[in-house]
C-alpha cells in the first residue's frame, strides 16, 4: 500500500502497435504492473507524439502513442525496474523522485 512520504513516479513511453514477446507491450507492461501489485498504473493515449525517430504517431499514422505512470514506493520501482526495461525495451522508460501527500486506502484494507 502506497504511504505519505518519499516515492518514485515512473513514466513509460510506447507506441500503441509495439508489440511484446507475448501481446502488444503496454498491455504487458499494465499486466505486469498489476502481478507487481503496484499502488496504481494510469495509460493515456496522447492525440500525437513523435519519439527520436522523428515520425509523428498519431491522426497522420494510426498508430497512437501510448503513456503509462505510475507511483510507488523507492523499493518496490527499484525491485521492479530491470523486469520492466525488458519488456519495454523498445520504448523510453523516465523516472522522478516525488513525494506522496495523500494516497487513497484501499477498499479491501478498509
Amino acid at each position: 500500500m502506497l504511504k505519505r512520504g518519499a516515492a518514485r513516479k515512473v513514466t513509460v513511453y510506447l507506441n500503441e502497435d509495439t508489440s511484446g514477446s507475448e501481446d502488444f507491450a503496454y498491455r504487458q507492461v499494465l499486466k505486469f504492473l498489476l502481478e507487481q501489485e503496484v499502488a496504481g498504473a494510469t495509460l493515456l493515449r496522447p492525440e500525437e507524439g513523435f519519439g527520436n525517430h522523428h515520425q509523428l504517431h498519431g491522426a497522420t499514422r494510426k498508430s497512437f502513442p501510448i503513456r503509462i505512470e505510475f507511483i510507488d514506493s523507492p523499493e518496490v520501482v527499484d525491485a521492479i525496474l530491470p523486469s520492466l526495461c525488458e519488456i519495454a525495451s523498445d520504448g523510453l522508460i523516465e523516472m522522478q523522485d516525488t513525494t506522496v501527500v495523500q494516497a487513497a486506502k484501499r477498499e479491501d484494507a478498509l
